[in-house]
């Protein structure tokens, strides 16, 4: 496992300046996400010079860009807010391979209007569930055109809320083209944390074939998302890593939802269980 970065961790007005900060941090991954150079995190439009740029700008520095952000709410309940959203992730399936890329890294979203990052009673709803599946088959007849994997990441907020939602998505859709992010901070349903090693070995044994890329922050409650800096909170990254290590995973660990200045910190900590 090597490490890596989002890159909107390091907010630039260019991408250039976005990747000189990914590499004067010694780290030579990341997940390339467009709010970094503060555009719409899935933009309207692709242009080919822009793609251009962000290719040649991690090539010059011995960057791989392990994954591109296309975070957009494909089951929100606004049948046309949905559909506009779905245009420009189409689009930027379209552009991953010129953009240096051959991932694209969902969320498979919430029927909170508001937020795709919001619980939402709605999600566990058989509509919402057929309508994630929908764009989601969509989504891969334009990735398998353009020879592009999609993952996707169990998260409580989200439609795709467990690791067994998750496998059985996988099941249905049945596409090479669909792989699994994993993220342990961001599976402990309320009351769940104080069975964290049992419900991790059972996400990771249930997903190991499918896990293509790995987060690394922390949490420090169940009932939502992580949102510290990896190794500020109650995750075991131990026993984490361990479990992806023997599952085989052998792909890059992105660390986000972190500031700056925690960047040197997060990377030492993980460090110490990867060597």
């Amino acid at each position: 496992m090597q490490l890596g970065i989002f890159a909107f961790t390091f907010v630039r007005s260019t991408v250039e300046e976005v990747f000189d900060s990914i590499k004067a941090h010694g780290l030579e991954h990341t997940e390339f996400n467009f709010t970094a150079i503060r555009m719409q995190e899935v933009p309207e439009q692709i242009d080919e010079a822009m793609a251009q740029r962000v290719r040649t700008a991690a090539a010059e520095r011995g960057i791989t860009v392990d994954s591109v952000g296309g975070y957009t709410n494909i089951v929100h309940p606004d049948l046309e807010q949905r559909q506009a959203g779905m245009k420009r992730l189409l689009g930027l399936i379209r552009a991953a391979r010129f953009l240096g890329t051959g991932v694209v890294a969902l969320c498979t979203g919430s029927r909170d209007p508001e937020s795709m990052w919001r619980r939402h009673p709605a999600n566990d709803d058989p509509d919402a569930w057929d309508d994630l599946c929908a764009s989601l088959t969509e989504a891969i007849r334009v990735a398998e055109d353009h020879d592009v994997i999609l993952t996707i990441e169990p998260e409580v907020n989200n439609i795709v809320h467990t690791a067994e939602k998750a496998r059985r998505l996988l099941d249905e859709i049945k596409s090479p083209h669909l792989k699994v992010t994993f993220d342990g901070a961001n599976i402990f349903h309320k009351g769940e944390l104080p069975k964290m090693h049992e419900l991790l070995t059972e996400a990771i044994d249930l997903l190991a074939g499918d896990i293509i890329l790995a987060h690394a922050k922390d949490l420090d409650h169940d009932g939502d998302a992580g949102h510290l800096a990896a190794g500020q909170g109650k995750l075991d990254y131990y026993h984490y890593i361990g479990l992806l290590k023997k599952a085989g995973f052998s792909g890059p660990i992105l660390l986000h939802g972190l500031e700056e200045d925690q960047v040197e910190g997060s990377i030492r900590y993980l460090k110490s269980f990867l060597e």
